[in-house]
């Protein structure tokens, strides 16, 4: 029996593909086993969002090379749909596939023997790419990550995504209420909603069928399962009806991750975003009018061409004042074959290294001012198998991570706790209002 092992960088999204890639491995007599563990073959799916990602998928060939000197190490996502002949001249790449290839790779290099010369290379070309993948994660974290949605048709001037995954696609409502009655049969409490662009859901063979509304209706009937989460989505996308459904679900809890990616309309309109700032604020306050506990994250980028110190000055001013909990800050990094790569007052790096330590800090004291009006209120924490100094993590509902004295019964247990303090790594601390888990 041969060993395999997975290594994933990037996004949930990712996440969702390895684990089913994993699966079918297991299906077809492989063992999974750890990175560490000198496995006989090794996947690494990659991501492509920055170029950091591409020097940390040439860190993971090194350090699998390392570890099984004759190993079989296959490549696989964005990055390998984007620039598969620049990683097979990476040494230690004996694969790389495609995004339409790597769901067949099983197949596709059955046995994995080591090519003798050159390393083999399965990758179509994008646009030839159309079918969805369904996926989904199961037994690697508490939560399971499940694809909704693959692609994208949007063009923002900064992204690789659409050149790396093709097309906005989707499975069916059908397909995806099977796969979380699936997934209700573990003991998986909460699903996280994935894709590309998760708000653009219901796009069947290139013809509109569905809404995500549509969705979200029906998995929230979907017994077995806590609690729905969505990935993240944007903010021309968010629409009332959504926030509204969210408001008074049963099971999709109050935490929206809504992509803003600048504060400036100027540099909104350079990134060829589809909203300018004030859709922003409208549905900000929309979600904070409904479901005051609400947590909101914002992507946010800083450093792109043409960004002035004005500019970000706005942006963090912008940021500043609105009712939002945490950011993720992305620092630009130029990528090929991207409209923003060609456009000139590139910024410095120095420059874009304050902006973004600035907005780090910012988002510091977003997170803690958000936990510190919740204490002395009472949620729900979803404890998970993630211990730290005989201390066990967990989140409520509205996303506010939570440390607490490890107990083995309570690792993916839901319990209804009061949150009595903030502490200085900015965890809530909480104590035990029921005594019992809970459960719909």
């Amino acid at each position: 029996m041969k060993k395999v092992a997975f290594y994933t960088l990037g996004c949930k999204l990712n996440y969702s593909e390895t684990s089913t890639i994993a699966r079918k491995f297991e299906e077809k007599g492989y063992k999974k086993v750890d990175f560490t563990d000198q496995p006989d073959i090794f996947i690494i799916n990659t991501c492509s969002v920055t170029e950091n990602a591409d020097k940390k998928c040439r860190k993971v060939v090194r350090e699998a090379r390392a570890i099984s000197p004759d190993a079989f190490v296959a490549i696989i996502g964005c990055y390998a749909q984007l620039k598969p002949t620049e990683i097979s001249e990476i040494p230690g790449v004996d694969a790389v596939l495609g995004a339409a290839e790597k769901f067949q790779l099983v197949e596709l290099l059955d046995g994995f023997i080591r090519p003798e010369q050159q390393p083999i290379i399965y990758a179509s070309e994008i646009e030839t790419v159309k079918n969805f993948n369904a996926s989904y994660s199961i037994h690697d974290r508490t939560r399971t990550f499940l694809k909704v949605q693959d692609g994208c048709d949007y063009s923002c001037s900064f992204c690789t995504i659409p050149l790396a995954r093709g097309s906005s696609r989707s499975d069916s409502v059908e397909n995806i209420i099977k796969a979380a009655k699936e997934i209700a049969q573990t003991d998986v409490k909460e699903i996280v909603l994935t894709g590309v662009n998760t708000g653009d859901f219901g796009i069947e063979n290139g013809t509109r069928k569905n809404r995500f509304i549509d969705l979200i209706r029906e998995l929230d009937n979907v017994k077995g399962i806590e609690r729905f989460r969505i990935s993240s989505i944007e903010p021309n996308l968010l629409t009332d009806e959504i926030i509204e459904f969210v408001s008074q679900s049963k099971r999709f809890v109050p935490h929206f991750h809504i992509p803003l990616q600048s504060g400036s309309n100027k540099i909104l309109k350079l990134m060829r975003r589809r909203y300018q700032r004030e859709l922003y604020i409208e549905r900000v306050s929309k979600i904070k009018s409904l479901m005051p506990h609400c947590c909101i994250g914002v992507d946010v980028i800083v450093g792109f061409p043409g960004e002035t110190k004005e500019d970000f000055l706005e942006t963090y001013q912008f940021l500043n004042e609105l009712n939002i909990s945490y950011l993720h800050v992305f620092t630009y990094s130029e990528r090929d074959n991207t409209l923003a790569a060609e456009m000139p007052h590139s910024v410095n790096s120095k420059d874009r290294a304050e902006r973004s330590k600035m907005l780090h800090i910012l988002s510091d004291k977003k997170r803690r001012v958000f936990y510190e009006e919740h204490v002395s209120k009472e949620f729900t924490v979803l404890f998970e198998n993630d211990v730290e100094e005989g201390r066990m993590l967990g989140f409520t509902e509205n996303y506010i991570r939570v440390n607490a004295n490890y107990d083995p019964l309570l690792i993916n247990e839901m319990k209804k706790v009061k949150i009595i303090a903030i502490d200085s790594r900015c965890h809530a601390l909480v104590e035990e209002v029921e005594s019992e888990v809970l459960h719909h």
